[in-house]
């Protein structure tokens, strides 16, 4: 974990509690050959999140949208 955790400004064990849980997740994959380990990350786990994130987003932009016409609108007639 040298290489890869050197000049992050977090401790070792920090790191390995969140590698941890995102092993429990199912975004890391971990193979140990010897002392290294090497570890994957699943960017599929990462597709429902995905999903709806870009749900929110478009009904945000919505949102946003609305707000814009309104204020416009009100800025217009005021």
């Amino acid at each position: 974990m040298g290489e890869a955790t050197s000049g992050l400004g977090v401790t070792k064990p920090a790191i390995t509690k969140h590698l941890r849980v995102l092993e429990e997740a199912g975004l890391v994959t971990r193979v140990i050959d010897g002392r290294t380990h090497r570890l994957m990350l699943d960017a599929r786990a990462l597709d429902e999140t995905s999903e709806w994130i870009g749900l929110l987003r478009s009904r945000w932009e919505r949102v946003f949208d609305a707000v814009d016409e309104f204020l416009k609108e009100s800025k217009d007639s005021g």
